[in-house]
């Protein structure tokens, strides 16, 4: 059994076998780099280059079909015709081949009838291929007669402007459906990954083992940049074995090194899928010495499954940060994430990750210690680029301060417009303490915003401070692991203002739920929520955040005006200034 081990330094390790099991799906997928045009010895080739190249021993383990391999469908018996030129000899074939290699084969297809390579790339075979109408015959030949073991689902077929039928699904039924047909092939093993290019909502966790978050992804560093704006906010939902996909990597096309090194590492320590997109027959050395960087492998891997929540901001670059192998431990990795144009001197407190006493660094990307340090870390970050740290402290804090983008939203959704629906969104502001803050939440229990990991080492009482933005006399009311403790009446007195309600509360020794809500009206805008022991001990974190900027930048790196927000118009992200 190999085993990706760190030096002493860092005492990370993942199993290949545990990440076959648990991580995100790891592997190669052909949409990137060859669209709909792909054949039987292409996908052989690729097969074969995971192998030679080392990929497959550092925990690659998948080669995906995707879009292209249809030939249309039989109308009286209903079976698919597999793409006669390209496949000439089916689908069983090349998923034994794969098999044969020691890796997992996984396939393509859409919700609806036609597939996304119908509508964009011409495919005019690619009609009436889709599970629409043919939920379990598909599911059975895939998966029982064929055994692939993953499938990715898209959902041109299902949204009216992306087909020629103007086919408008319910994703949620949709899906719902395709992941219960693949369940009754008796395959328990098989991932469902939802490609329905924003998160499609809370549902979704107990459907699919991905899902997309974002449209899809391209090769330059504008998309790159855009998808990561949007994670920012997502870790709430990445959960219990379950990802936010970031979609496919465009490692080794035609990116930067830093521009490359900031996209792989991110969809590392995020914990995204790691899907290669470039051809492996011919992949750069220095794009495959990254990828095959087992110490942000291992990272990615990890088996507490957590994404990296946004901590805060310093000057203009996003400060992530994630437990690594227990919770609460004093074992931290963290990201310092440029998205500017220029390079950015910042300057991190490791109070701030909640870490304290004398604190040993290793740098993930160069693979080396770099010494201990106390209070802080000072590094040069250049455009575009972003470091990624392992951390081990003499002490691990308390976390004070949970940021209300890090908070889970129980009716949370990106697919309809959110105003209309009554379902919150979050919303960079730069009045709020790390550029962001959860709005429109209320008018019913599900509305609400939790934070549902938060840890306390002792238990006992706390000062809870909520930071919120209200313009007018809105009520928020607190529960505790499911226990109403208060009901308050809040007003800051302006909609780019912050107030501050406190209130006593008692938390359980280790995980916490705090829970907001207004089941009958709309809530206040939320900044975050502070937690500070009545009888403060040494695992408890200071309050300050000197290390953070006080007025914070936009989802795109540029100083932001008071007016810049996200709305989510027509299920769309949009900045509005």
């Amino acid at each position: 059994m190999k085993k990706l081990l760190l030096t002493a330094a860092a005492c990370l390790a993942v199993t290949a076998d545990l990440m076959a099991q648990g991580g995100p799906t790891m592997g190669w997928s052909s949409w990137n780099t060859y669209g709909v045009n792909i054949n039987d010895a292409l996908i052989r080739r690729q097969a074969d280059a995971m192998v030679s190249k080392g990929l497959k021993d550092v925990g690659y383990d998948h080669i995906n079909i995707d879009d292209g391999f249809f030939g249309g469908r039989n109308k009286n018996t209903g079976e698919l015709i597999i793409h006669p030129t390209r496949f000439p000899n089916g689908l069983k074939p090349v998923a034994d081949y794969i098999h044969s290699k020691g890796l997992k084969a996984g396939i393509y297809s859409d919700a609806g009838a036609n597939t996304c390579g119908n509508m964009y790339n011409g495919d005019k075979l690619s009609v009436d291929v889709g599970f629409y109408n043919y939920d379990q015959h598909d599911a059975d030949f895939y998966f029982k007669e064929c055994g692939f073991d993953f499938v990715k689902v898209d959902f041109c077929g299902g949204d009216a402007p992306q087909n020629t039928q103007h086919l408008a699904l319910d994703p949620q039924e949709r899906y719902t459906a395709i992941s219960r047909a693949i369940k009754a092939t008796g395959r328990d093993d098989v991932r469902l990954n939802v490609c329905r290019w924003n998160y499609p909502g809370t549902w979704v966790h107990d459907v699919a083992f991905s899902w997309r978050t974002t449209r899809d992804i391209y090769d330059g560093w504008a998309s790159v940049k855009g998808i990561l704006a949007e994670n920012l906010y997502m870790s709430a939902y990445s959960y219990d074995g379950r990802f936010n996909d970031m979609d496919m990597l465009e490692v080794g096309r035609s990116m930067t090194t830093e521009e490359d090194k900031t996209h792989f590492g991110l969809w590392c320590i995020m914990n995204s899928p790691l899907l290669i997109g470039c051809d492996l027959t011919t992949i750069k050395a220095t794009a495959l010495a990254l990828l095959k960087n087992e110490e942000l492998i291992a990272l990615n891997q990890d088996t507490l499954y957590q994404q990296a929540y946004i901590v805060g901001i310093n000057n203009g670059c996003h400060i992530l940060v994630r437990d690594i192998e227990n919770l609460g431990g004093p074992k931290r990795a963290f990201a310092i994430y440029n998205p500017n144009d220029a390079a950015k001197t910042v300057q991190v407190g490791f109070a701030d990750l909640c870490l304290s006493g004398s604190v040993k660094l290793r740098d993930l990307f160069e693979r080396k210690d770099l010494g201990t340090f106390t209070e802080k870390y000072e590094v040069s970050v250049p455009a575009h680029g972003t470091r990624i740290y392992m951390a081990e402290a003499d002490t691990r804090l308390e976390r004070t301060r949970y940021e209300a983008e890090t908070a889970y939203i129980s009716d949370y959704q990106e697919l309809k417009n959110n105003q209309t629906e009554r379902t919150g969104i979050y919303e960079a502001a730069t009045y709020c303490s790390s550029g962001f803050k959860a709005g429109w939440l209320g008018y019913s229990e599900q509305n609400d915003l939790q934070w549902r990991d938060v840890y306390s080492q002792e238990g006992g009482e706390y000062t809870l401070t909520i930071a919120y933005i209200s313009g007018e006399a809105r009520n928020i009311s607190i529960d505790v692991n499911g226990q109403r403790v208060q009901t308050v009446s809040v007003n800051s007195g302006g909609w780019s203002t912050v107030a501050k309600k406190t209130l006593k509360v008692n938390l359980q020794k280790g995980r916490n739920t705090i829970r907001l809500s207004n089941a009958t009206n709309w809530m206040p805008d939320i900044d975050y929520i502070d937690l500070t022991p009545t009888t403060p001990s040494g695992i408890h974190a200071a309050t300050s955040r000197s290390s953070l900027d006080a007025h914070p930048y936009d989802l795109t790196g540029r100083p932001a005006t008071s007016s810049s927000t996200i709305r989510i118009v027509n299920g769309k992200k949009t900045l509005a200034q």
